[in-house]
Formats: structure tokens, sequence, C-alpha cells
């Protein structure tokens, strides 16, 4: 298998995209240090967090000048959120911390008087009538009746004209009233804003036409865009509850006010295994699958917690957000004696694949503490 090369800095769930970029048939080998830059074919940058962590990262490990180079050779370089705010100039999140200036442009935060902020959730990339493509035209598989998977803060503002006067090929968003970068490209880079291996088989499809070097390709046809609707669209999330029956068997049930018992023969309802269910449900197009873990594991060492191999299975098949719900508080670990805090167990799940962690009862908590407290954190959760 060919290879790709891709610069983790420890920035958060890359699990998902080496398992994407695996589904689409190339090999990947991380990146260990700055002189292994140059012997890439191929790199990808991948992104999740803070702009000022991601190039203070960088710069403390040497790396911004090999990737700068690398870019002027000409071999294709892919960034990934972060890793597409990187290439330009600095961002309003860290203002003191310079980019890589690649992209001439900064990064503003989005405003949050008429919608919620971060942007998170389904949106357009659209090329459709931007300079540097043909008709029916298609950059790296982007497609204006697709939708992609974005979660982020800060944005950069698209003005008409800009970036394609320095040679860069722009496909849009909007969100609200405001129009946003979600992807740019020129030459041998391709930049995104969204996460093309969180959004299903658009975002395949853009991250290998990348990988096989097709830049442009003819469709037969490319819809308009007066007839599709802009911005975010509607989701269709899968929540399936899993818990051990009677067996030790972990399975997806239902119930009612937690009660997963048959009435008949008082066994644990089993609609089938958690893996195999949420591929089901992502073949029929949900856009993003969770699981919540109504088993609490409170006996069960940290590393061999049974969501964490759930999720290791699922996000090797299932390109959509992935989110995990239940167990996500302090916890003893009696392999080890220690208590661990929630923050650790939920950086565990986020290695293992999961995007998202959700939490229900604790956050209760935590606020009835704090105003208990007169507003003062403790600091425990």
């Amino acid at each position: 298998m060919p290879t790709v090369h891709l610069l983790d800095y420890a920035a958060g769930n890359v699990r998902s995209l080496v398992n994407a970029i695996e589904k689409v048939g190339y090999a990947v080998e991380k990146i260990e240090s700055p002189e292994d830059v140059a012997k890439a074919d191929k790199l990808i940058l991948p992104g999740v967090g803070h702009f000022g962590h991601c190039l203070t990262q960088f710069r403390d490990s040497g790396y911004v000048e090999p990737i700068k180079a690398y870019i002027e050779s000409g071999k294709p370089f892919m960034g990934i959120c972060v890793g597409l705010q990187a290439l330009f100039e600095g961002s309003a999140e860290d203002p003191a911390v310079p980019g890589l200036g690649i992209i001439p442009g900064h990064l503003e935060r989005f405003r949050d008087d008429d919608k919620s902020v971060p942007h998170i959730g389904w949106n357009s990339a659209n090329t459709f009538s931007k300079d540097g493509l043909g008709e029916n035209q298609s950059l790296y598989g982007l497609r204006p009746d697709s939708k992609y998977y974005y979660v982020h803060a800060y944005a950069v503002p698209y003005r008409e004209g800009e970036l394609e006067k320095h040679g860069w090929t722009v496909a849009t968003a909007r969100y609200g009233d405001e129009e946003f970068v979600g992807a740019v490209a020129k030459d041998n880079v391709l930049a995104t804003q969204f996460h093309p291996e969180k959004s299903g088989a658009a975002g395949l499809r853009v991250l290998k036409s990348f990988l096989n070097g097709q830049r442009l390709q003819q469709l037969p046809s490319i819809p308009s865009t007066s007839s599709m609707k802009e911005g975010l669209t509607r989701r269709i999330i899968a929540c399936l509850d899993v818990r051990t029956n009677d067996n030790g068997d972990l399975v997806v049930t239902k119930g009612d006010q937690y009660d997963v018992r048959e009435k008949s023969s008082s066994a644990v309802r089993n609609l089938g295994k958690p893996v195999s269910m949420a591929q089901k449900y992502y073949d029929q197009g949900a856009d993003e699958v969770t699981f919540l873990n109504i088993t609490s594991f409170r006996d069960t060492p940290l590393k061999d917690l049974p969501m964490l191999e759930i999720l290791r299975q699922t996000s090797a098949s299932v390109f959509v957000p992935l989110t995990i719900g239940g167990g996500i508080r302090d916890t003893h670990d009696p392999e080890t004696g220690r208590t661990v805090p929630a923050l650790e167990v939920a950086t565990l799940y986020f290695k293992s694949g999961a995007d998202k962690v959700s939490i229900g009862s604790d956050a209760v908590t935590a606020a009835e503490e704090y105003y208990a407290n007169k507003r003062t954190l403790t600091g425990k959760t």
C-alpha cells in the first residue's frame, strides 16, 4: 500500500483519520521528528483544539520551517480543521501567536448574537461558480449537494476575490449570515475546515481524491446551488443504549426508564451487538452515532473498559462523529488503586475514537456543588 505521513502533535482523536486513510487504500506513518517531514511523499496535518497551542507546539518542536519547505517542494499537503487554520497568518483565538503565513488572511470568531458558537454540524463546502473551475468540475470531489462535518468557533470570513487573486480556489459554507472558508486549494495544497474523516461517504471521497492526486474531476452534472439550502442541515443521530446482559456480553438494549428486561422471560432485551448496530445505522445514513453506557463498569480497570474497545472497532468502519456517554466521572481504578479524574477518563475515550463525550447527572451534581460553594470551583470535576 502507498504511504501517507501524518504529523500528529497530540491533537486529539486522530484514530478516525488513520482509519479513513486506510479505508481508501493507504498506509499511515507518523512523523516522529522535524527531519522526517522532508521524507514524506504525502503529508497530512490534522487538528483538533486551540490555534495558539497548535502553532506553539510546532515552533517549540522545530516543525515550522520543515513544513514550509515541504509545501514549497510541491509535494501533496493537506490540512484539516486547525491544520487549515495554521496555514493562515493568524487567528483571533490567540492574536499573539502567528500562523504559518502560507495563505493570506486571519481567522475571526463567529458572532454569537444570533446563533450558538461553536459551529457544530453538517454544512456545505461549495465551489460552485468560484474562480478556477470549469463547468461541472469538482475540486477534490467536493460537491455543492454534499454536506460535511464541522466543529469550530473560529473561521476565515469569505470575501469574494481576495483569496482568488492569490491563486487559491475556495469552497465556502454559511453559518447564520456569515459566509466563511470551508476549504481552500492551490497547486499541491488542500485544506479543509471540516473533518473529511467524519463526513461519511462525501468526506471519504474528498480524502481519496486528494491522496490519488485527482484535483479536478469532470462530473456529468452538478446541481445548481440555487435549488439548495445553504448552512447547517438537519441530522439523524442514532442513540444506542449499551449494557451487559446476563451472560456478560455487551448488547444494545431498549427499556422503559432503564428497565431493560423482557416481561415474559426477565432476560435483558438484546437488539444486537453495539459495533454491528452502529455499522447498520451508518450504512442507512445516520449522521452521528451515540453510545450510552447504562452499565457502570465500576470494577473494571480503566485500560480495559469495554466501551473503549467498542469505540476502537466502530471508528474503523463508521466515518461519522461518535459520542460516548455514561461513566465520564472521577473513577477509582482497581488495578492501580488511584482515583482517575473525569478528564483523564474522557481522554481515554477520545484516543479510542470518540469525538464527543456526553455528561448527564454528573454535570448537574457539579453545578449544584458550585452554587453551594458560593460559586467557587473545587477543581475536582
